[in-house]
């Protein structure tokens, strides 16, 4: 989390591993507190994996997403593709924020999932 912020996680049995999977987050950032439920719609390992929101998020810059990643073969190298379709917040005050941060923040986010991807194959590069 950034600027400061917590966040906790509860999984169901299926810790988000399996379609129908919900995960739920709630963290704090500037002393705001912020929710989320996410649920897998897809899930083809190692090659595909796509999730969204359920109900309405709690969110201040962007509201309901869905969001995944695709792996796929390049020869002897693998491209990752990381995307994130989203609408805005439904309430007053974020209608002015999502246009203002909302595609700032979701490109944070993607950024960050492809690093966290990147930085955890990066031990098992062999020559």
């Amino acid at each position: 989390m950034m600027l400061g912020g917590s966040i906790s996680y509860e999984f169901d049995d299926g810790k988000g591993h399996a379609v129908g999977s919900v995960i739920k987050m709630r963290g704090t950032i500037l002393g705001l507190v912020l929710s989320i439920e996410e649920v897998i719609i897809e899930r083809q390992p190692p090659r595909r994996k796509v999730w969204e929101t359920r109900g309405r998020p709690n969110l201040r810059v962007i509201g309901a997403y869905r969001m995944g990643f695709e792996i796929s073969t390049l020869g002897k190298a693998s491209r990752l593709r990381v995307f994130i379709d989203y609408d805005y917040p439904a309430t007053f005050a974020a209608k002015f924020l999502g246009p203002l941060l909302g595609s700032i923040y979701a490109r944070w986010s993607v950024n960050r999932m492809a690093k966290d991807a990147a930085d955890a194959f990066a031990g098992s590069v062999r020559s």
